[in-house]
């Protein structure tokens, strides 16, 4: 087989994995991790920026292993995920990773390489099947739903080699439970952050699969769209997505909403990349009759890929007045493309989708095990009417789709007409305006994800830069007719190592990510104060609750009992230093009145040598605040508040238990707030503080937190917050 390997889109620069980090938020992670992670060996590439080539080549080279790999990016969805910039990108992990990747090691030592995949780590949107895991997309229903086998696109990335790392979060039911939710929200796995700007929103309904791509969780990323779930958060994320034609991957195993317009794709940071990883998705599938007359079954993307593709073709562009745009076409021409302006027309056939909702959601769960809690669409809508923590945003569609029944001939009839209509008229428009121009492909800013999703035609997203204003990515789509992947990739591989316009988030945003970069999280210069030493020993995972702002956020379920890390030797107990030039300055005991109780939120009780989380708010979000213990003023160091407005410190372990005051004060001293709180003494069983109620329940990025240690073993530590006012 002939490879290709692209030109680099980056400068090469040292990976930046740091110490082991305290995490605040949860991730579902299995306990046969805790014993059988391995020491990461210093990495000879860049996972912020390694793709396909770069991977495989460390592995050829023997560089690393496959069980190494996984290890160095659970290390980074532990640093950047969990922790640091806290993109909640990751909402769950393979069991068996580490005995899937040592067996991909043992193949590859023995001479076998399945495929050109083989040993590369993948992450999966969580409404894909995949054994050992829940298929989740997102809702409390279907927290425990785990499939009976893979999907038939789990099945063949594990005969191309890849090994599964776990799954991404989404917007919940791919954004098809209710309008007015934001992108990148579930009520099972809370609110994804943009990693190029935490303040903008990561689209979706792909929002993990994007933001994981763009931050390097993981090689390879898996999205689905029904109707700009991939376009859309590629150009959030500035990843290179593929929607691909309807037909070419299998959807069986997938959780749907649309027969009609549904399919899996690619997102990923290189369009080699995403060829790569569609060659493996690629297959005709039984059970999915759209993927019968997949003429690309045998087709190997990457080989079609040149950087000539532009040369002599014919592009029909979409008008619009994007700088970026319009720097990209100006590219597409200097590469040799004759542009033609086009506009593409749509169709005015009502939407489908709700029609197909139940009854292919309803055709999902049937294939499910006996056991599984979950069995058909009414019972989800009826969990969620049951459970209000499952519709913070209402459940509209799922009320809509209760309402449809394709048993009835009128409704049959009227479903039909309209979803023959939608795909007829706009298979016309696209078509038509490639034949009429002879065009190879029509590019646009964004304008044309809507005609090519209901046509169930193939789009190709790929990055064009970063506003100069203030830095938030853009993309151009290429779309084609049905069955043009090979195409449309090259030509966008063309434009793509012409142009050399990617840079990751760390590159674009580096404040947001310097909290995962330090060397010495004891440092002055620390965003994180908190090194875990030792690990734990893993329990069952607490779900992060959303911080969605407006919203009243219910009463967390019963947390488990939490398991202790083993306490620090240091630091201890320390009178603050004597004031000094860029020396924090502890409030005085005095100042620690009644009037100034509040501006932050703490648990009602915490063990001596662990991690508390403080909520100071999110305008404090990036700044550094320090944290103090009283009564005699014990300085806990200094900390950087998270996105999510809360912060981190260690309570020393061999602070005296009973009731103390935490207070954290901004850089110069200024008193932020204070709270009081129980130290227990270490080894503690927390069961008081589970069982208190406290007031008013705060979730602000979750409640729990989970520590992992540097050989990888997670411990989960359940914090009950309270309310506290000023």
């Amino acid at each position: 087989m002939s490879i290709q390997t692209p030109r680099p889109l980056w400068r090469r620069r040292g990976a930046a994995c740091s110490a082991a980090l305290l995490l605040a938020g949860a991730i579902a992670v299995a306990p046969s991790l805790a014993s059988a992670s391995p020491t990461t060996p210093p990495l000879t590439i860049d996972l912020a920026t390694a793709g396909v080539p770069e991977v495989r080549t460390a592995l050829e080279n023997g560089e690393l292993t496959s069980v190494q790999l996984v290890q160095a990016y659970l290390d980074r969805i532990r640093d950047l995920s969990i922790g640091g910039p806290h993109l909640n990108a990751v909402r769950s992990i393979n069991p068996d990773v580490y005995e899937e990747a040592a067996q991909l090691d043992a193949e590859r030592a023995a001479g076998t390489v399945r495929g050109p995949l083989h040993g590369v780590p993948v992450l999966l949107k969580d409404n894909i099947d995949a054994v050992g895991m829940p298929t989740t997309a997102g809702s409390i229903a279907l927290a425990d739903s785990f499939p009976a086998e893979d999907a038939p696109l789990t099945a063949q990335l594990r005969e191309a080699g890849a090994i599964i790392l776990g799954k991404v979060n989404l917007s919940e039911f791919a954004n098809f439970i209710t309008s007015g939710m934001p992108s990148g929200y579930s009520s099972l796995g809370g609110q994804v952050l943009n990693p190029y700007d935490a303040s903008q929103t990561p689209s979706g309904s792909s929002s993990g699969s994007g933001a994981a791509a763009a931050a390097g969780l993981a090689t390879l990323t898996v999205g689905t769209e029904t109707s700009g779930s991939i376009l859309s958060p590629a150009q959030a994320n500035s990843v290179v997505g593929v929607k691909p034609t309807v037909g070419l991957s299998s959807r069986t195993g997938i959780i749907p909403i649309s027969s009609s317009q549904d399919t899996a794709g690619p997102m990923v940071k290189t369009v080699y990349d995403a060829a790569a990883l569609l060659t493996a998705m690629t297959g005709i599938d039984p059970e999915d009759p759209a993927t019968a007359d997949n003429p690309l079954v045998d087709v190997d993307f990457t080989e079609g890929l040149s950087e000539t593709a532009l040369e002599g073709a014919r592009i029909g562009f979409v008008s619009s007045n994007n700088a970026l745009y319009q720097a990209a076409l100006g590219e597409l021409e200097a590469q040799g493309a004759t542009l033609v302006p086009v506009s593409v027309g749509n169709t005015s056939a009502p939407s489908i989708l709700v029609q197909e909702f139940k009854r292919d959601m309803n055709a999902y769960l049937s294939r499910l095990p006996d056991d599984a809690p979950i069995k058909t669409f009414d019972e989800i809508r009826q969990f969620n009417i049951d459970h209000p923590e499952g519709r913070k945003f209402g459940q509209v569609y799922f009320d809509q789709g209760a309402q449809v029944d394709l048993d009835d001939p009128d409704q049959l009839a009227a479903y039909e007409a309209n979803r023959d209509r939608g795909i007829t008229e706009t298979r016309a428009a696209i078509d038509s305006v490639l034949e009429s121009h002879d065009l190879d492909a029509i590019v646009s800013n964004s304008g044309t994800t809507g005609v090519g999703a209901r046509a169930g035609y193939p789009s190709v997203s790929v990055p064009i830069g970063y506003a100069a204003n203030n830095q938030r990515p853009s993309s151009m789509v290429f779309l084609g007719t049905a069955w043009s992947e090979p195409a449309l990739l090259s030509l966008a591989y063309d434009y793509e190592q012409a142009a050399q316009v990617w840079r990751s988030p760390e590159q674009i945003n580096p404040s947001l990510f310097r909290c995962a970069t330090v060397e010495d999280a004891w440092s002055d210069a620390a965003c994180l104060t908190i090194p875990v030493p030792g690990s734990g020993t893993p329990t069952d995972p607490v779900d992060p609750e959303p911080s969605d702002p407006g919203t009243s956020d219910p009463e967390p379920s019963e947390s488990p009992e939490p398991t202790q890390p083993p306490a620090p030797s240091e630091p201890g107990p320390s009178a603050p230093p004597a004031p000094g030039p860029g020396t924090p300055v502890a409030p005085s005991t005095g100042a620690l009145t009644d009037g100034a109780r509040g501006g932050i939120s703490v648990p009602d009780i915490v063990i001596a040598g662990s991690a508390v989380l403080v909520e100071v708010g999110e305008r404090y979000a990036g700044t550094t605040v320090n944290g103090w213990l009283y009564s005699t003023p014990i300085s806990l160091g200094a900390a950087t508040v998270n996105a999510g407005g809360v912060v981190s410190f260690v309570i020393p372990a061999d602070v005296e238990p009973g009731a103390h005051r935490l207070a954290v004060t901004e850089a110069d001293g200024t008193l932020i707030g204070w709270a009081a709180i129980e130290v227990l003494a270490p080894g503690t069983p927390n069961t008081a503080g589970l069982a208190a109620t406290g007031g008013e329940v705060l979730v602000g990025v979750g409640v729990g937190a989970v520590a992992l240690g540097a050989g990888g073993a997670l411990a989960l530590m359940a914090l009950r917050k309270r309310r506290v006012t000023a």
